[in-house]
């Protein structure tokens, strides 16, 4: 079976082609982040517009990327949700359209799903059940992944997500939109002057809580008279340090719960060098090992959703022309 993927949720407009025998075949990315910048967020409205611009575009492209046509389609996988109601509407009203032209059948992804499944793309993948760390923009989550479908949410953030705390820390530090990268680039340069919280680090239970981080370097950056450079790359190595320290401990704690001995880690904040090293060097003291998707694969992607499609086939199939997508939506 040859797959579609289509992911519009947000800012990314992505497409992969992916086949159960011969495996990833290729995907198309476009990012928005140019045209948001301006704004310092995402502007729904525009992002949009920007999904129905090169929608069509970015399919022809990925068609002749990979030398397939488009009558070799056996299925179309489609993000249905979380996300932005017109950007899903753009993704999902191609796939049944292009569905219904070429009578195959299609299949509603959760978004969750495919960053959760985004490691298994990998050479050497993880087995069923694991242990997953969903760190994102908007979410950070642990979740024990028992099976495809099966997904129990153990561990949630009560406030900011992770990413979302990397961004408005990098905006407090002058770094721009979107700030995380521009932040852990940053870090790198800084060194161990200051010590900043761990929120909930010591609770027993697995939830996260990081708007009390950033109110904390809110008040370190008002405290320094003279905010050089080098004050701002050791205000960002400290946040790194005390946000990459609750990941990794809360991580620990929930395979010592679960006993589960593999941890997927997966989202934007999965690409953040110092959490891969951080992670790679504790859960080894223990034995467990840790997976992640490549770089590419960690923000959003045509690709997850076209792996995720693949694995769900015989069980989410889609025959009749009505849709509708879900801007809020449960992974559990």
């Amino acid at each position: 079976m040859l797959v579609l993927g289509i992911e519009t949720s947000c800012d990314e407009t992505g497409l992969a082609l992916f086949d159960n025998e011969k495996g990833f075949l290729g995907h198309v990315l476009h990012s928005q982040v140019d045209l948001h910048e301006a704004y310092g967020g995402v502007v729904p409205e525009l992002a949009s517009r920007d999904h129905i611009r090169l929608i069509l575009p970015l399919l022809e492209s990925l068609f002749k990327k990979t030398g397939v046509k488009k009558e070799d389609v056996d299925a179309i996988a489609y993000t249905q949700g979380p996300g932005l109601s017109g950007a899903l509407l753009v993704g999902s009203s191609l796939a049944e359209a292009l569905a219904f032209a070429l009578q195959i059948p299609t299949v509603p992804i959760h978004h969750l799903e495919g960053h959760l499944l985004a490691p298994l793309l990998e050479k050497d993948p993880p087995t069923f059940p694991f242990l997953a760390l969903l760190v994102s923009g908007g979410h950070t989550q642990i979740i024990h992944v028992k099976k495809i479908g099966h997904y129990e949410i153990i561990g949630d953030t009560l406030d900011d997500a992770a990413g979302e705390a990397f961004d408005k820390t990098a905006q407090l530090l002058g770094l721009g939109y979107p700030g995380g990268l521009a932040l852990s680039l940053l870090a790198e340069k800084g060194k161990p002057r200051f010590d900043l919280p761990r929120p909930l680090i010591h609770s027993k239970d697995l939830n996260f809580s990081f708007s009390g981080l950033k109110t904390a370097v809110l008040h370190l950056i008002r405290a320094q008279k003279n905010l050089t450079d080098e004050i701002k790359a050791d205000i960002a190595f400290a946040f790194q340090e005390a946000i990459t320290d609750v990941l990794s401990k809360k991580c620990l704690v929930g395979l010592d719960q679960t006993h589960l001995k593999h941890l997927v880690v997966s989202g934007g904040v999965g690409a953040n060098k110092q959490l891969r090293e951080k992670l790679k060097t504790e859960l080894s003291k223990k034995n467990y090992e840790v997976f992640f998707p490549r770089l590419e694969f960690c923000t959003d992607n045509g690709a997850m959703i076209a792996f995720a499609g693949a694995m769900r086939l015989e069980t989410s199939l889609k025959r009749d022309l009505s849709f509708v997508v879900k801007p809020r939506w449960q992974l559990a």
